[in-house]
């Protein structure tokens, strides 16, 4: 009966973590570029109460007697499905369709990647900059902040292809590539990404490094849609069921210690 003690309660915090990652998910559903989190679950290790052996005829018995201690979180996954393409009146408003991220250049001075194309052109000492909401530096395909001469063009002109190459209008309007692309970066394992917040992620040993997708052939490359943006793969409909589940195994787990805890009552009122 203790042991059930504890086992219930292995399953009452995972259900608390399982209903906080659907809490994220819920919260993040007009993020941009927010991709939708799952809590996986493993068992933990279980007592042997008997081996498989023989009966007292000699006979071979087919199954032991083993009994698990409980559950915990074994993971939480980021799912990196598609997300809907929103019209957006930015136009320095960028979503992918494909497995390519943006690189941007955070304060730290590391690289991260994200889905998050919600971009701005912001004034800087060279003219102007491409940049996230947050001031990051969005990078191009040779790893560089995309920047523009304050006299040579006007950011309302700037335009860019379906496959990243910035282009600018000629004297008879004619788009003129400006030798700069918009980095699309892929890596091995999206799952393995380590999210630092701001739908922002950094690569790690899991993950595998980042690669441009113009540096391997193989890969089979992204499409870039201008003046629109990603929206979270978030699932209302589902993460409504999946925190419906989550409440119902939350309170079986509950009552399975309130019944731990009346027949531990019974056994101790017990009279020779």
């Amino acid at each position: 009966m203790m042991r059930s003690l504890y086992t219930a309660a292995s399953g009452m915090r995972a259900q608390q973590t399982n209903l906080d990652v659907i809490s994220n998910n819920l919260a993040n559903v007009n993020s941009t570029g927010y991709k939708t989190s799952t809590a996986e679950f493993k068992s933990l290790l279980y007592q042997t109460l008997q081996t498989r052996s023989t009966s007292a005829n000699g006979d071979y018995k087919p199954i032991g007697a083993q009994v698990g201690t409980g559950t915990r979180n074994a993971s939480i996954t980021t799912r990196f499905t598609q997300g809907a393409m929103l019209e957006t009146a930015n136009d320095f408003g960028f979503g992918i369709e494909g497995d390519g991220f943006f690189a941007v250049q955070a304060a730290d001075g590391n690289t991260y990647y994200t889905r998050n194309g919600d971009f701005q052109m912001a004034v800087s000492s060279d003219g102007f900059m491409l940049c996230t909401q947050e001031g990051y530096p969005v990078l191009d395909s040779d790893g560089m902040p995309i920047t523009f001469g304050a006299d040579e063009y006007e950011p309302s002109k700037i335009k860019v292809t379906s496959d990243g190459t910035v282009c600018y209008p000629d004297a008879n309007n004619n788009l003129q590539s400006l030798g700069i692309k918009i980095g699309l970066y892929q890596v091995t394992n999206p799952a393995g990404f380590n999210s630092v917040g701001n739908t922002m992620y950094e690569v790690t040993d899991a993950s595998g490094p980042a690669v441009e997708e113009g540096e391997n052939p193989n890969l089979k490359k992204s499409t870039l849609m201008q003046g629109r943006v990603e929206g979270s793969n978030v699932q209302v409909a589902d993460e409504m069921i999946n925190m419906i589940v989550a409440q119902r195994a939350y309170e079986m787990n509950s009552k399975a210690i309130q019944a731990s805890d009346e027949m531990l009552s019974q056994a101790n009122q017990l009279r020779r």
